[in-house]
This record gives structure tokens, sequence and C-alpha cells, in this order.
């Protein structure tokens, strides 16, 4: 298993609109909003440089970005890093087989088309990692 790159960084707001302005007063734009109905999520991406920021809004009191938020004093802030592979089946295998705690088994859907899979922040020192193949 190879990173290749930092894919994107997720930050939980409790606003897309609110939450982009700052980006967009520094001359980011806000390339388009997606909904991720399984993740309880609207997702909009900032694109800079050859990565991205994704700015998440919970659709949901109970998902995991309103409790993460919740947890967070009401604010929101960074909620994951993503780290793209070419092959996220074999990253999946080579961590188990290095004893890496994962949240996710097996790849899931995740915005704009990518598979995605979550590394349990025990194994990361309490940092939310994301594997994301596109």
């Amino acid at each position: 298993m190879k990173a290749l790159k930092v894919d994107h960084i997720g930050i939980a707001v409790t606003s897309l609109e609110e939450g982009a302005k700052m980006y967009e007063a520094m001359g980011m734009k806000l390339a388009g909003v997606e909904e991720v109905a399984e993740q309880k999520v609207k997702v909009g991406f900032l694109p800079i440089g050859d990565t991205e920021v994704e700015l998440l809004e919970s659709t949901d009191p109970e998902g995991p970005i309103a409790k993460f938020i919740e947890k967070n004093g009401g604010r929101g802030g960074i909620q994951h890093i993503a780290f793209r592979v070419d092959d996220i089946a074999k990253a999946l295998e080579a961590l188990k087989a290095a004893g890496v705690p994962l949240i996710d088994q097996v790849p899931r859907y995740g915005a704009g088309g990518a598979k995605i899979a979550f590394i349990h922040p025990k194994a990361t020192g309490g940092v939310l990692i994301e594997l994301s193949e596109r």
C-alpha cells in the first residue's frame, strides 16, 4: 500500500454557505455541493492546488458530523484527513495484515464517486484518517 497524496481535508461546519465564505475570501471557489445520504452529510468541495478542502454539513442531528460538532462545543473543525490510494481494497488488506484497526473493513461510497474507508483513530494518535480511491 502506498498513499499517493493528500486527497482532501474534511472540515465540519454548521452551514456550508457560511463555512465557505472565509475560503472564498481567500480566492477559493466552491466547486459543487453533493449530499451523501448514507453518511447523513452535505458536502462542498473547494479545490486548492492538487487537493481540496471538503466542507461537511450534517443533514441529520444524529449523524456523525452533527455529533462531531456537538463534541467540539458546537463548533466545527478538522474532522478528517483523506489520503488517496490507487487500490483501496489492497490498501485495506495491507492495513488489516499489519494489525491496524479499521472502521471500514470494505470500501463504501463517498462524495464525488470515490470509494472510501476509514482507519480507526486509535491507530493514528486520535486523527480520523480516510482512504480514498477515485
